[in-house]
């Protein structure tokens, strides 16, 4: 498969009957639930998983989701969703971008990018983040700019 960019993190998806709705395509809400999941799968494979950032009392919430769909998806398509983490102050806010395929013929039907930023989870406000999201995240960035 041909990524916009090197070394993506990649999931597989399928797309369900739930998933269609009345024009009989994949709903566009149904695509940031798939943004969403490729980037929590993401940072529990980088050791950021949910039980960590409650111990951390810190988490990356979304600010802005920007979101080009190019194509449909239709019932039973199985498809690929990259993310790349493209941006990141090591403060506050970190920048991903995604780019979901269809393998079958190579049709790219989404591009996103979302900003993230880190937040105490018991207040709610935004926070530094904490040296594990540091270490934690420092990799995929450095996969992503090579």
């Amino acid at each position: 498969m041909v990524w916009d960019l090197a070394t993506p993190f990649v999931i597989d998806l399928n797309v369900s009957e739930d998933d269609i709705d009345g024009l009989g395509h994949a709903n566009n809400a149904v695509y940031v639930t798939w943004l969403e999941r490729c980037a929590w799968r993401h940072s529990q494979h980088l050791g950021l998983d949910l039980t960590e950032y409650r111990r951390l009392d810190r988490a990356m919430a979304v600010v802005r989701h920007e979101i080009d769909y190019l194509a449909s998806a239709y019932q039973d398509d199985e498809l690929q969703l990259a993310t790349w983490i493209v941006d990141w102050d090591q403060r506050l806010k970190m920048t991903r971008r995604f780019q979901l395929k269809r393998p079958g013929d190579g049709v790219t039907l989404l591009r996103a990018q979302t900003t993230f930023v880190c937040i105490e989870l018991s207040t709610g406000k935004p926070k530094r983040m904490p040296t594990e999201f540091i270490d934690g995240y420092a990799p995929a960035l450095q996969m992503a700019t090579s």
